[in-house]
């Protein structure tokens, strides 16, 4: 039975759990992306392998001690005979394509976890309404028994031709499947957060069967939330193991229209499934300020579907009419100023109370014009800009505004007056790398995962940095400590030239 022979193999360490996976397969997309990549350098350039890398399973180990399996390890293939008739780099095809699989059997491993475990333990049932049940776990099994016919079609293939398999038409073949699954669970994601927030305050006694169930040694220290999370990140990683195969094809090759055309529907569901958890968070968020933000006898519809919030928060007004003059020092006063800005318009308010804002000027986008003043004003200490809101081509009001950091002015000047894309990816020099995963506090934020690679646009001298993602274009600020530069120039080079392939390639569809 050739599919025993390997499939024991293949789960080598029936104990690995798709967290540990997936620590290590980061951090060795940072050492790669780096140009620190095992055995890079001793490729011989007839690309014949060099003693050093061929077998790489020395360095494909996790923190934990843990040894992946590796393709070229597979007894059935090492007996082959057929190892020398392989290029470094079709190994590391077949490589990349066998990650795939193992990856996937170790993700099934832990949803079947989070099913069996957590989500049908009787003691938890117990202490859950039908709804907040329904509400953490959502459709969990769903996902698991779409993994788990994916997985048996991609057993089934390596059975099949264990030295040329390909694995990107079965990724195709299924994407209907994955779309249905993750879509709604990965929606339901904020709900899911909340839910569990929620029963962690206000139910001791889940609390504590949690913590019971926690602690079991099938968990391997591993957190119920760390099993919840575990789709959005099995999709997003998928797509990169699909462009991990992408980049190691052969242009023109059947291969490469394969993983071409798996790695473009990936990338339509990660979008869809963005934007769908998006717009239900904004939706929500306008109803939302809608209870909170009065305008003084004026009727303004708040809520509509094109309308959401770009950033908000507290800034001080420098009072010019009123300065008065201390010892020898010219004094302006200030006084607080609430900003809205949504994507068509600014409100400037003042805050009543914690809840309710009192709006007394707003302004369409287009009609804001802005002066960064910083360097020129006497008598007033921080960050100065001045803003002026029109109406038509008349002046409407005037203000001057204070922040008390660099970034903080700089980051409203860019919510305001955002430049075009296009420009910001020639202007942009630096390339960067995620190094620790950062989430997001405010709504021009980016939240980072690790092994992103980013073009730096602005760093400001307290430590902020505008970025724009290359593989989506999405853009945003984060804190400099969570980004490296890549310095190798080999590797920042590779980085893009492999960018400028996939959009090529993409493209051509």
């Amino acid at each position: 039975n050739g599919m025993h022979r390997w499939s024991t193999k293949l789960s080598t360490n029936q104990t690995i759990l798709y967290q540990e996976y997936s620590d290590v397969a980061i951090n060795r997309e940072i050492q790669r992306q780096q140009g620190k990549e095992p055995g890079h350098e001793e490729d011989g350039s007839d690309g014949t392998p060099s003693p050093s890398n061929l077998s790489p399973s020395s360095s494909f180990r996790s923190s934990r001690g843990s040894a992946f399996a590796l393709w070229q390890d597979i007894p059935d293939v090492r007996s082959s005979g057929q190892l020398d008739n392989f290029s470094n780099e079709e190994r590391k095809l077949q490589e990349a394509k066998f990650e795939l699989v193992t990856s996937e059997a170790s993700y099934i491993r832990s949803l079947t976890i989070a099913v069996d475990h957590f989500m049908l333990s009787q003691e938890l049932a117990e202490c859950l309404g039908t709804q907040d049940k329904q509400w953490l776990f959502s459709k969990l099994p769903d996902v698991k028994d779409v993994s788990e016919r994916f997985l048996q079609d991609l057993e089934h293939r390596l059975e099949e031709d264990i030295l040329r398999f390909d694995v990107c038409d079965i990724v195709l073949h299924h994407c209907p499947a994955l779309r249905r699954v993750y879509l709604p669970y990965v929606t339901n994601q904020a709900y899911q957060e909340q839910t569990y927030q929620r029963l962690l305050q206000e139910n001791p006694r889940f609390h504590s069967v949690l913590s019971r169930l926690e602690e079991d040694p099938i968990c391997q220290r591993l957190p119920l939330t760390s099993f919840l999370i575990l789709p959005f990140q099995r999709i997003t990683r998928l797509k990169m193991l699909v462009e991990n195969i992408l980049k190691r094809t052969t242009p023109g090759s059947r291969d490469e229209d394969t993983a071409t055309k798996a790695f473009n529907e990936l990338k339509k569901i990660i979008k869809e499934c963005n934007s769908s958890v998006q717009s239900m968070k904004r939706m929500e968020e306008l109803i939302h300020l809608n209870k909170k933000i009065h305008f003084e006898g004026k009727i303004f519809p708040m809520i509509s579907q094109s309308r959401w919030l770009v950033k908000h928060g507290e800034l001080l007004e420098v009072d010019t009419q009123m300065m008065n003059i201390s010892g020898s020092k010219l004094k302006f006063p200030t006084k607080p100023v609430y900003l809205h800005l949504f994507n068509d318009c600014l409100l400037l308010s003042r805050r009543k109370d914690t809840w309710k804002f009192m709006v007394f000027v707003h302004a369409k986008i287009g009609e804001l014009k802005v002066k960064d003043l910083s360097q020129k004003l006497q008598g007033i200490s921080g960050f100065i800009f001045h803003l002026q809101l029109c109406e038509g081509q008349q002046l409407k009001h005037q203000i001057l505004l204070k922040s008390n950091t660099e970034s903080a002015k700089q980051r409203w000047i860019t919510a305001m007056f955002p430049s075009d894309p296009l420009e910001d990816i020639e202007q942009a020099s630096e390339n960067v790398q995620c190094i620790k995963s950062y989430k997001a506090q405010e709504h021009d934020e980016l939240t980072l995962e690790k092994a992103d690679i980013l073009h730096a646009k602005t760093i400001t001298g307290d430590g902020w940095v505008e970025g724009i993602r290359l593989s989506d274009g999405e853009r945003g600020w984060f804190p400099k400590t969570y980004i490296e530069e890549i310095t190798s120039r080999s590797a920042r080079l590779r980085n893009l030239r492999e960018n400028i392939r996939i959009k090529c390639v993409t493209q051509k569809l």
